[in-house]
């Protein structure tokens, strides 16, 4: 069994024609599963759950999966950073976000919207999970 981090985008109640009633953000999975493939579909599960039982992801919402990173353990001795995010400027400017920076390598990426789609590094966000309004 492994540990799998999920890190995800989400567009909510796009739906809404008023803009500062539509909602975007980011949000973390966590699971331990035998395998990523097993990861993801309990990642989905969970999703939909929560789009069942709360109003996080409602009306018209998209979710992107940024990345998925796989840990056999939690370090015990020195703590492990796993997110680093730096915002510069208003919100709809691009952003840093980094996962498990240190000291070899920083695993940053840069994160803009463009045209209401997450682009990371110049490249459209893979799609995870779409729902519409009228889904129950």
């Amino acid at each position: 069994m492994m540990l799998y981090l999920g890190k995800f985008l989400h567009m909510t109640n796009q739906q809404a024609q008023v803009e500062s009633e539509r909602r975007h953000g980011e949000f973390n999975l966590i699971v331990d599963a035998e395998d990523s493939q097993a990861a993801l579909k309990l990642f989905k599960v969970r999703i939909t759950e929560s789009r069942e039982k709360s109003d996080l992801f409602e009306g018209d919402c998209t979710i992107y999966i940024v990345h998925l990173l796989e840990l056999e353990e939690f370090p015990s001795e020195r703590a492990r950073m796993l997110y680093y995010k730096s915002v510069a400027g208003d919100p709809i400017m691009p952003y840093i976000s980094c996962s498990t920076p240190n000291g070899s390598t920083d695993g940053c990426r840069i994160l803009n919207w463009m045209k209401n789609r997450p682009e990371i590094d110049g490249e459209d966000a893979n799609l995870f999970v779409e729902f519409h309004s009228g889904d129950s």
